[in-house]
């Protein structure tokens, strides 16, 4: 588990985009029962103090209050000091992108962002695998979009995060490739540095170190 100070950064940060008018931050809010039922610009319009905040974040966190999750942050005992889990049920996760053109989305992936093409399958194909060390990423077909036009970009959603030990050697490497960087390198508040490439379908994904 992440330590305090790490969640008290997240709250500060989710208090700064609801401030900027960030409409990602809408979801969030609508996770508390007494506003589920408002609106993005109506969650925006609300007063939203630190302290709610800190109660998004523990429920995030799988807590029911802050206290809770303070309290379970003091408890736990540092990583190096934790049991080693054998066994595990869940080894990995391959996030699924919708695109137009596997063969397309595969030849991208390859050429400017250095992935290796798992796969392709059916003639044309459509389902595909591409990946680059240990990250996966899997291209399925789809005949119309999946979003509504724009509704990517506005809600800044994130089709996959990818875990990144040199990020910024990557960053360097696809500004060299010229890929669309849509979110510059950038140092987070919650600790992480990321950047955000957006792939030829529309597919945005965060390089995260």
């Amino acid at each position: 588990m992440p330590k305090l100070e790490t969640y008290k950064k997240q709250a500060k940060l989710l208090v700064r985009w609801h401030r900027d008018g960030n409409f990602s931050v809408g979801g969030r809010i609508r996770q508390l029962e007494r506003y589920r039922t408002l609106s993005d610009r109506e969650a925006l319009a609300l007063k939203f103090p630190l302290t709610e905040a800190q109660e998004i974040i523990a429920l995030e966190a799988g807590c029911a209050s802050w206290a809770e999750l303070k309290a379970s942050t003091e408890a736990a005992p540092p990583i190096s000091q934790q049991p080693e889990t054998q066994d595990a049920a869940v080894a990995s996760a391959k996030p699924v992108l919708y695109v137009a053109d596997v063969d397309a989305s595969a030849t991208f992936y390859r050429d400017q962002l250095g992935f290796r093409i798992d796969f392709l399958h059916g003639n044309p194909p459509f389902y595909g695998s591409v990946s680059r060390d240990g990250a996966t990423l899997h291209l399925k077909l789809v005949d119309e979009p999946v979003f509504a036009p724009g509704a990517a970009e506005r809600q800044e959603l994130i089709m996959a995060f990818v875990d990144t030990p040199n990020v910024r050697e990557l960053y360097t490497e696809y500004l060299a490739a010229d890929a669309e960087i849509v979110q510059k390198l950038t140092k987070q508040a919650w600790g992480g540095t990321d950047f955000i490439v957006r792939d030829p379908d529309g597919n945005a994904i965060a390089f995260v170190g």
